[in-house]
């Protein structure tokens, strides 16, 4: 199988000087994965299947103005700034996937400890009031216009030239904190990103660095992440772990790997031996380019799962738009659970009858959106379920961390 190539100089060149999406689809440079007609189809499908079934749920029609209009369900109230925040008390929460500003290559580095007006979310709903046409039982993403996507587009370029990007700048720990204040929640797991670049691509030391800076170190979680082409990243891992770092993140298609390429197996057994549960971006999304497609699908994860069972495998977004596949293999191994970002509220209903509550992680990907946007699809599919509800939000990830630890203490 032909795996692709370092970063060469032709394409450092289009990445310092294009944007995210060139380094994702630099010309000449495919996957070389196999992406068949049927990887299509099933991607077009769920998104056609998504749409006709959408308000037709038993919760019926969840649309709203913004993301805060979210205020009209009984949990949530607006406070005097027009910020949303909970209104009802909810167990013990941690947030398993979020991310700080980024700064890459020429970007200038990002105040974390910096509070802002508000934050920018990368697909903002409440840029405006009222805000945008908000539907809870859509994967996330189908919510915005082309028109919004390509400013996403935009963001990610700025995130790597000298003038940085602008809603990065407001993505700081200060905000997230704030942000976890007005949701009630305990913490939140901040997942670190290596890219691959050739300089300027230190995300996960530059997070580490604000959360121990931080007199609210203790309401973070870091995430680790190393590239499997860098030659140090044995090494570079240990590093994390030893200054508290509670697992590792990958997204095959950002980072340009196959979740079942040898040399991302090595960092499994890392893993394993070190006790760091592993969380992927898992599936497709929608709206990446095709040619990094092939690296997310869910059948690429599943060697790494059976090759190293007592690793937990965290598969992001529930395997996003590839969620019957994620499904699939939350059902057939005891090693993977399923977070939930971005997954529509009748979605996330049939997950938890199909595969139960106990396998279920809290996640909000912020910055990309607020951490209300998940929070009312999980208030929504467990009213009246509280032991369902406790174990989402927090429960589930406590044994999860549980269970790495002792896989630690075994080797």
């Amino acid at each position: 199988m032909i795996r692709e190539p370092r970063l060469d100089r032709r394409g450092f060149a289009k990445l310092a000087f294009g944007s995210l999406a060139s380094l994702w689809a630099a010309p000449g440079c495919g996957s070389g994965l196999e992406y068949t007609e049927a990887d299509r189809a099933a991607l077009d499908r769920q998104r056609r299947d998504e749409t006709e079934r959408a308000g037709k749920g038993p919760l019926g029609r969840l649309r709203y103005s913004g993301y805060r209009g979210l205020a009209e369900l009984p949990y949530f109230e607006l406070a005097p700034d027009r910020t949303l925040r909970l209104a009802i008390d909810i167990p013990p929460a941690i947030d398993l996937h979020t991310h700080f500003g980024i700064a890459l290559l020429l970007a200038p580095a990002i105040d974390l400890a910096a509070r802002t007006a508000r934050t920018q979310y990368y697909l903002d709903c409440d840029r405006e009031d009222p805000g945008c046409d908000f539907d809870l039982d859509v994967y996330q993403n189908a919510n915005f216009s082309d028109a919004a996507l390509a400013e996403l587009t935009a963001q990610m370029r700025d995130q790597l030239l000298p003038w940085g990007g602008s809603a990065a700048r407001t993505h700081t720990l200060a905000n997230l904190l704030a942000e976890l204040d007005a949701m009630r929640f305990q913490s939140a797991a901040v997942l670190g990103m290596a890219i691959g670049l050739p300089f300027g691509d230190h995300l996960t030391e530059q997070w580490m660095d604000a959360i121990e800076r931080s007199p609210a170190a203790d309401r973070f979680v870091p995430f680790a992440s190393v590239h499997p082409r860098d030659a140090g990243w044995r090494a570079k891992l240990a590093a994390f772990a030893a200054r508290g770092a509670r697992g590792v993140k990958l997204h095959p298609e950002m980072m340009r790997f196959a979740p079942d390429d040898p040399e991302a197996m090595q960092i499994y057994a890392e893993c394993e031996r070190l006790g760091l549960p592993v969380i992927f971006h898992g599936g497709r999304s929608g709206i990446e380019p095709e040619s990094i497609r092939p690296y997310a699908l869910i059948r690429h994860y599943v060697p790494a799962i059976t090759a190293y069972p007592r690793v937990q495998f965290l598969l992001g977004h529930a395997g996003a738009r590839d969620v019957d596949d994620a499904l699939a293999a939350a059902q057939q191994y005891p090693n993977v659970w399923l977070e939930i970002a971005c997954q529509g509220a009748t979605q996330l209903a049939g997950l938890m009858s199909a595969v139960g509550a106990e396998r279920l992680l809290f996640g909000s990907d912020w910055p990309f959106y607020p951490l209300a946007a998940t929070l009312a699809k999980v208030l929504l599919v467990t009213e009246g379920k509280p032991e369902a509800r406790a174990a989402i939000l927090g429960g589930n990830a406590e044994r999860m961390f549980a269970t790495a630890a002792a896989t630690r203490s075994a080797t």
